[in-house]
């Protein structure tokens, strides 16, 4: 019965759950370095002239003086600066276009910003080390979730007899059997990552047959008749697989993106539990239907 298929479902009880190496009692949105955030730091601007102090230490400007030289503002002096090297550029071949980042572009340039601000500061002790360091771990988690599927992407019943629950149980069976996995995510990891010190990126193409499958069974269960008095639960159940998906999705950018793999990794342990709790509800949910 759909009981089966629930607790099954070919990654909950195969070692499907993986520990979060990154959890904490305290989540927090950023980088953060005593009660300020990354953004926080990165965007300080002492003397109120528009520029950040992280950028004035940079041109060698004073970030506690609207003018360093007298009579010559930062900014103007910052943007002749800036003129100089796009010139010195182009006579060189070097220039530019703007890029597009990935996130972890993104965090190491504001992490450098902040290292450089401290550093200017003269904060950077092993202490502040540390706390950036605990800060990073609080940080690498996974974005918001790409897809949240509602109600109006169910197919709906308002059939919720005995016969009707029974078939929507009997087609949870018929996906389920159309499953086949000879390994788990847990599986690929240990082949990815078998210790500190050694990681192999080929190994999770592995996760993609998985991956396939997750999708499957969403599309699956998308096309699936529902009671209306499951509708919640099915919905709910949809969307955790959704998430599983684009958190392992998430970690084959490894080699490309590590703040994305690694936040996936994370938010994979948190969703995993979240999804076995949500099957639990729903085959709870059917069986005192069926037994009623």
């Amino acid at each position: 019965m759909a009981v089966a298929f629930l607790v099954v479902l070919f990654l909950i009880k195969t070692g499907f759950v993986f520990k979060n190496p990154f959890s904490s009692s305290k989540q927090e949105n950023g980088l953060t370095y005593s009660n300020a955030t990354i953004r926080d730091l990165v965007n300080k601007d002492t003397d109120g002239d528009g520029i950040p102090d992280w950028e004035e230490s940079l041109w060698g400007t004073d970030p506690t003086k609207k003018e360093t030289t007298p009579g010559i503002s930062d900014s103007v002096a910052i943007e002749k600066l800036k003129i100089q090297q796009e010139i010195s550029g182009q006579i060189n071949g070097t220039n530019q276009k703007p890029e597009n980042i990935t996130q972890t572009d993104q965090f190491s340039r504001d992490l450098f910003a902040t290292v450089v601000m401290l550093n200017q500061n003269g904060e950077v002790d092993q202490a502040t080390v540390d706390k950036l360091g605990s800060s990073l771990a609080e940080n690498i988690q996974n974005s918001a979730p790409q897809k949240i599927f509602s109600l109006i992407d169910l197919k709906i019943s308002t059939d919720n007899s005995f016969q009707a629950i029974k078939k929507y149980s009997d087609t949870l069976d018929n996906i389920y059997q159309k499953i086949s996995t000879k390994y788990t995510v847990i599986d690929v990891l240990q082949k990815f990552a078998p210790d500190e010190n050694d990681v192999d990126v080929s190994a999770l193409s592995g996760l993609n047959p998985i991956i396939k499958q997750i999708s499957n069974s969403i599309d699956g269960m998308k096309k699936t008749e529902v009671p209306q008095s499951l509708a919640l639960l099915h919905l709910d159940l949809i969307n955790g697989l959704q998430r599983l998906e684009e958190n392992l999705n998430d970690i084959k950018l490894y080699d490309t993106d590590i703040i994305v793999a690694l936040g996936g990794i994370s938010k994979y342990g948190q969703n995993a539990i979240a999804l076995e709790s949500i099957v639990d509800n729903l085959a709870n949910a059917i069986s005192k239907k069926l037994n009623n």
